[in-house]
């Protein structure tokens, strides 16, 4: 039996409940000018718990047919995303 397959991506969308929406991200070389190109793909992940939240990055891992789209479960959130604009305000006396 082979090993499942893992990735690295980004939360996209996190809108839907156990459903969240990572980008992968995969480089390759052209086959005729060498050039390194950038490819994107995004999966729909079952997220059983509902932690990730967009802008997290995650471990996610194939597995059996959950629904029509889902193919992968998120493993776990390797790094928590830094909410734009939020700062911590010291009380000053």
């Amino acid at each position: 039996m082979g090993k499942r397959k893992q990735f690295v991506g980004i939360v996209q969308s996190a809108k839907m409940q156990k459903t969240v929406i990572v980008k992968i991200m995969s480089l390759s070389k052209h086959h005729k000018y060498g050039r390194i190109i950038k490819s994107y793909n995004k999966f729909k992940v079952h997220d059983e718990k509902g932690l990730a939240k967009a802008g997290d990055r995650v471990r996610i891992e194939e597995t059996r047919p959950l629904s029509k789209d889902k193919r992968f479960r998120l493993l776990e959130i390797v790094k928590k995303a830094v909410a734009p604009g939020l700062e911590l305000k010291e009380d000053i006396k």
